[in-house]
Order: structure tokens, then sequence, then C-alpha cells
């Protein structure tokens, strides 16, 4: 596959075929988990680079926004999946990707699955209580609707925190 450029929105350097293998398989990854192709862009990006990265370098390279630039690398530092190196004489912040995959799957299910399992299951008992109030005919298939959810709910429960604990391993 030949190199090329994403988003001809800025002039941008060619990208090699392993910096563009890598940015589409982080951003078909991170999109099963929700986050904007720009996040997936950057980790990719930085994944494969041999060095540390500026802001201004990633931005040329990817052919993305300041704005989505800036919210990406924010949301990666928080979940740990990169992290600021000093460059000597430089006066930006340089980025590099961490090499710890199972800090960055974790920060995400603790901080993000998890909360939401929990928030699901507040609803599912909620909308339980409201299905009371329907006449037993129209209850009998979203009762069967909640059972399976409440199912796989209980599941993901279960195995999110096995997971999280595997990963710190």
């Amino acid at each position: 596959m030949p190199a090329l450029a994403l988003a001809p929105r800025t002039k941008t350097s060619r990208l090699s075929d392993l910096e563009v293998e890598s940015i589409e398989m982080f951003i078909n990854f991170l999109r099963l988990l929700g986050w904007p192709k720009s996040v997936g862009e950057i980790y990719g990006l930085l994944f494969v680079s041999a060095k540390p990265l500026a802001m201004d370098e990633i931005m040329a390279r990817t052919g993305m926004s300041l704005g989505a630039a800036s919210q990406g690398l924010k949301l990666l530092r928080e979940f740990g999946a990169v992290r600021t190196v000093y460059v000597p004489g430089a006066r930006k912040d340089h980025y590099v990707a961490s090499g710890e995959l199972s800090r960055f799957a974790t920060s995400y299910l603790e901080e993000k699955l998890l909360p939401r399992l929990r928030t699901a299951q507040e609803r599912i008992q909620r909308m339980e209580k409201m299905m009371q109030s329907l006449p037993e005919y129209d209850r009998q298939l979203p009762a069967e609707r909640m059972d399976r959810l409440k199912y796989w709910l209980g599941k993901g429960q279960k195995v999110v925190p096995w997971l999280v604990k595997f990963l710190k391993l």
C-alpha cells in the first residue's frame, strides 16, 4: 500500500506505510471504544514514531486541526497512553506513546466502562418499575428483553473487574 497523507486540510508530510498501518489499526480499535478518529491517528503515529513528536508535528503529519490535536493529546494523557518527554533545546512539549497498553486499557475500563455499567443497572431498575404500570399484555416482551439485558449486564460486571485485575499483572 503506498504511503499517503491523511486529511488534506493542511500541508502534510507523507506518512510511511508503517505509520499508515499503525494509524488505521488504532483508529479501528479506538472507534470500538467510541473514541474520535483523531485519537487513533495521534496514538497510531506516536506508537511507531522513533522520536518524540511535538503537537505541531503531529498536526502536520496527520493534517488535523489544533483543536482535534489538543483534545486528542489531552485524552490520551489522561488515560496514560501518551506522556510528555523532555527534548533538550526544545520549548514545546514533545509526546511519546506509552508502551504500557495495559495501563491504557485498565484506565478506560475503570474510568469509563465500569461507571456506565453501574448507570445501566440503575436505569434498568427504573425501567422495571415503570413497566409495572403497563397492562400485563404490554409488559411481557419488554420484561423478557430486560431479563436478557440484565443477564448481559451481570456478565459484564463480573468480567470487567477480572479484566482489570488481569491487565494489571
